[in-house]
């Protein structure tokens, strides 16, 4: 491409950047956001099934409550490690695919690939086969969720970034409480002489029949087109969605700011490797040391709380009682942040919400009457909510548009690959130190979280994305 193209493709590209930056928060603009988040309930459903289904699969006889060793197979942390061991695949080795084929496309795929994996998951009656389903629908999952969050942060203006995110993870958490009732109601029993767990899982496949018309409501993101080289179609898109936006506003668009300028180089300028160059090689170990922290606060309650209450001394039907009142309030948690959302800095919301989990979560594994577990167990699940909005909104606004990600890919994979071992891990401390010692463990997780984050993150609140890049 002679020069003169190029810098013509630049700057034609830098105004799309700046077009998005300025849309007011029409429907048309939330509804982007609806559809997007609709996709991401269907992950959100599975990913946490294997919260509810686990004293299911230990009354099946396939999987036992313990673990007998780090890597052993039969305990139920093999069943919540395989289902990380897909994640850590699908951030780490697939997440580039979003990058190179488009968020749209990936979006619809990955959704479809971890449906078919469940669906058979569900028919399998030996505990490797279950395992290695369990994997294959894990890669599925790990690349929509990267894509989803991408997409999110490209689409959204600046000024509701935040709260955009926030009705994101509402709208995604609102799964889970499907999921535990189903569960609650299924779990402990055998309709038509199957087992409930596998209804479970079955439920949650009817994704597929939502994907396509999903689909056609959406947009490809136009900064990604410009970073593709692609501005023409970048161009037609953005005008699309203007369009959409104008025709609800009522009048006249606000002006473009002048001061904005974007990453418009074609893609084949722009290599993943500059994650590990300044500016960006700091925050890329500060979130990789983030990551594999926070899923021990995260999933080691929300993975295990019914099985943490059987341990408890809690009988399983009310463990699943128990645990359905806990999930109910999973949307409640961005709910309740919401309007701090673009208003407190990113990396203190992350901080404070790790704070809460920690100490919540002493406290919880000190109680045993129900009132306080399942107060203790609410608290802690909104904390554990708030900190999920803000580092999935934190991580995405922290790398350049053209390998944005694969970067976001693999820092996240850093999750997936603790979550392997953290489960194996909390299946040890339980069977050998009981529900204190797991969150004795969870407590020191969070205090890394409050060190690394607190002390070395930048700030990104109201900043556009580009600015944030460079």
């Amino acid at each position: 491409m002679a020069p003169a193209t190029e810098n013509g493709m630049q700057i034609q590209g830098a105004l799309i950047g700046a077009r998005l930056e300025r849309l007011p928060t029409t429907r048309y603009v939330w509804r982007l956001l609806l559809l997007l988040s609709l996709g991401g309930c269907f992950e959100f459903y599975d990913l946490f099934l294997m919260t509810y289904i686990g004293p299911g699969l230990i009354r099946s006889g396939l999987f036992s409550a313990g673990s007998t060793s780090l890597l052993s197979l039969t305990g139920l942390a093999s069943f919540v490690s395989a289902t990380f061991a897909g994640l850590f695949i699908g951030t780490i080795a697939f997440a580039f695919a979003a990058d190179r084929f488009g968020r749209r496309t990936i979006f619809t795929y990955s959704l479809l690939w971890y449906t078919a994996g469940s669906v058979v998951m569900a028919f399998q009656t030996s505990a490797i086969g279950i395992l290695a389903w369990r994997v294959i629908t894990g890669i599925g999952i790990g690349v929509e969720l990267v894509t989803i969050d991408t997409y999110v942060a490209e689409i959204m203006p600046k000024e509701i970034r935040g709260r955009a995110f926030t009705v994101n993870q509402i709208v995604q958490f609102s799964a889970i409480p499907v999921v535990a009732f189903v569960s609650w109601l299924l779990v402990a029993r055998s309709p038509f002489g199957i087992d409930g767990w596998r209804w479970v899982v079955l439920i949650g496949s009817i994704a597929a029949v939502f994907i396509w018309f999903i689909r056609r409501e959406l947009p490809e993101s136009p900064r990604w087109l410009v970073a593709r080289g692609r501005v023409d179609e970048a161009e037609r898109t953005m005008a699309s969605i203007e369009k959409g936006v104008s025709a609800e506003w009522g009048a006249e668009l606000p002006a473009v700011a002048a001061e904005s300028s974007v990453e418009a180089s074609p893609a084949s300028s722009v290599r993943f490797a500059r994650i590990f160059r300044p500016p960006y090689l700091g925050r890329t170990v500060m979130l990789m040391i983030f990551q594999l922290a926070q899923t021990v606060g995260y999933y080691g309650f929300a993975s295990w709380v019914p099985t943490l209450l059987v341990t408890a001394g809690i009988r399983t039907t009310a463990s699943l009682e128990y645990s359905f009142i806990i999930a109910i309030v999973a949307p409640l948690g961005p709910l309740l942040v919401y309007g701090i959302a673009d208003k407190l800095e990113r990396k203190w919301q992350i901080v404070w919400s790790a704070v809460c989990v920690g100490g919540f979560g002493l406290l919880f594994a000190h109680q045993k009457e129900p009132l306080w577990l399942i107060l203790l167990g609410v608290l802690l699940t909104c904390s554990n909510n708030w900190l999920s909005v803000a580092f999935h909104t934190y991580q995405t606004e922290l790398f350049p548009t053209a390998v944005r990600a694969q970067a976001v890919g693999f820092v996240y994979s850093w999750s997936r690959f603790s979550a392997i071992f953290t489960s194996l891990m909390i299946g040890l401390f339980l069977q050998h130190s009981g529900v204190r010692g797991v969150f004795a463990f969870i407590a020191g997780s969070m205090m890394l979280i409050v060190f690394v984050i607190g002390g070395f993150g930048p700030k990104t609140r109201g900043l556009a994305l580009e600015s944030i890049s460079h």
